[in-house]
């Protein structure tokens, strides 16, 4: 992309926003509500506080609800950089644009890119899989449920049909996502309440939020670590923004306010599970091993008994398929963005007439996902749960590499005002370096042989799994710049025009 003349020194304010290529999307056809229930449901909010509470209560046992509120830390210090860059260069390629700009086009490419685009390949043949179970459960066929390969079948279906939705355009997706997101949060929240107010349950303490309480290092790690997936996936709204209504400000509001409800709900629910249930390794306990990965099945019966556990039941299902429905539309635009940059073939760049979405990227990431899921299942059974646990690894990644891309591309506005030093420079530095700590740590925890359900030559599946991610994407970026050269060459001036400051420094 060149400089037209309105890009000229005289031309824009200075500090301005530069304006997105249009791609093609539907512009204005979702608000800040929208926004929202899009990426409150891409972080599958029942789901992920379903399979993840349990683990995190047996590393630190009561002090769960600190360790969630520890761990949300580091998402806002980052949240407040994807806030920033998106005002600056409001881009459906998000990550990809905003590290190529900063950073240049190999970053873009392999940080930006390659490593979400893995992560949320492993995460969907989850979300896949649990969706398809608790289906198969919800509906009365428990053998099925039980079978590797009637899941697998459903999976694939379930993803199908994510799919068709997501080709169909964002204002279906939108209006399907209140349904479910309203489902999830309903279903929670009466849990909570019912947990709340049920004789004999202990009463909630503040020392369970205590940050000083946690019996070493290690176990805090792992709860943090732990906590990081239960927040992922909020950026995916930002893949919106230029169908949002006001691009370069509500994607950011929205990102803040879907953090901070996940934050109330996520501790609301573990504040009421910790009390009712206690920590005990037996029983309803947080702390048994059996209920480890799903604790909502074990409290739902006797809290609400069977027909509205059923409801919860339900409530986790469609929390998985709301979102791989949202991964799908946000997937399908990166592609769409990466494409309008030369960085990949012009085919996903074609937009559907009707539904003016990006139909060849979206069917593209759907088939992807059920090509690994398959892949994993086809491994081993097992296989597929450490994909899941790496992911940990994965958005620490390159949810650091974006922070710290938010302070070296307002490197020279940081003088500018307060505001700017705090929110564009010292609270993503301080979220990178954070993500940077738990990267260190979660590559430490999984080198481990005993870490996750695999192992090869003494090293963890789970490291295997992640580290092996981001190197495959190595001979990927080398295949791409073979085939696209000027991208390489040019694609850090080109994703996103200059601001007068930028180019007026450059001209000196």
């Amino acid at each position: 992309m060149t400089l037209s003349s309105n890009d000229s020194p005289a031309g824009p304010r200075a500090g301005a926003s530069p304006s997105p290529v249009d791609k093609g999307l539907r512009s204005g056809s979702v608000g800040l509500l929208g926004v929202v229930a899009l990426g409150l449901s891409s972080t599958a909010p029942a789901c992920s506080i379903a399979v993840t509470l349990g683990l995190v209560t047996m590393t630190v046992g009561h002090l769960a609800p600190a360790a969630l509120l520890i761990g949300f830390v580091p998402i806002l210090l980052t949240a407040f950089a994807f806030r920033e860059l998106n005002r600056d260069m409001p881009d459906c390629g998000t990550t990809f644009v905003w590290n190529t700009r900063a950073f240049g086009p190999w970053t873009g490419w392999l940080v930006g890119s390659w490593v979400p685009t893995m992560a949320t390949l492993f995460s969907m043949t989850a979300l896949a899989q649990v969706g398809a179970t608790y289906l198969l459960s919800v509906l009365g066929l428990d053998g099925l449920a039980d079978s590797d390969a009637a899941v697998t079948v459903t999976a694939l279906l379930l993803l199908a049909g994510a799919t068709v939705l997501a080709r169909r355009g964002l204002q279906i997706a939108t209006g399907i996502q209140y349904a479910l997101l309203g489902l999830q949060l309903v279903a929670l929240f009466g849990l909570g309440l019912a947990a709340f107010t049920r004789p004999g349950a202990a009463t909630p303490s503040l020392s369970w939020l205590n940050p000083f309480a946690f019996d070493g290092a290690g176990p805090f790690a792992e709860a943090v670590l732990l906590c990081l997936f239960i927040y992922w996936g909020w950026d995916a709204l930002i893949t919106v923004n230029e169908e949002s209504s006001d691009a370069d400000r509500v994607p950011g509001r929205a990102v803040l306010i879907s953090t901070f409800v996940l934050l109330v709900t996520y501790l609301f629910t573990s504040f009421a599970a910790v009390g009712y249930a206690g920590t005990g390794t037996t029983g309803i306990g947080l702390g048994n091993p059996d209920n480890a990965t799903d604790f909502l099945a074990a409290l739902a019966p006797p809290l609400l008994g069977n027909a509205l556990a059923a409801l919860v039941q339900l409530a986790v299902c469609v929390s998985a398929l709301s979102a791989m429905l949202t991964s799908l539309v946000g997937s399908g635009r990166g592609l769409l963005s990466m494409t309008t940059h030369g960085a990949l073939p012009k085919m996903f760049a074609r937009i559907h007439p009707r539904f003016r979405t990006p139909a060849v990227g979206t069917v593209f990431f759907g088939a992807a996902t059920a090509v690994t899921l398959v892949v994993l299942k086809l491994a081993s059974p097992r296989f597929l749960g450490d994909a899941i646990l790496c992911i940990g690894l994965l958005i620490a990644c390159y949810y650091g590499a974006t922070a710290f891309a938010c302070v070296w591309h307002f490197r020279h506005r940081l003088r500018d005002s307060v505001r700017d030093l705090l929110l564009k420079g010292v609270l993503p530095a301080l979220g990178g370096l954070m993500m940077l700590a738990a990267l260190a740590r979660s590559v430490y925890d999984t080198i481990a042989p005993d870490y996750g359900s695999t192992s090869f030559l003494g090293i963890g599946g789970v490291f295997l799994l992640g580290i092996g991610a981001v190197a495959l994407g190595v001979p990927v970026v080398l295949l791409v710049r073979a085939h696209f050269p000027r991208f390489f060459r040019q694609g850090k001036a080109s994703v996103a025009p200059p601001t007068t400051t930028e180019f007026a420094r450059n001209e000196s």
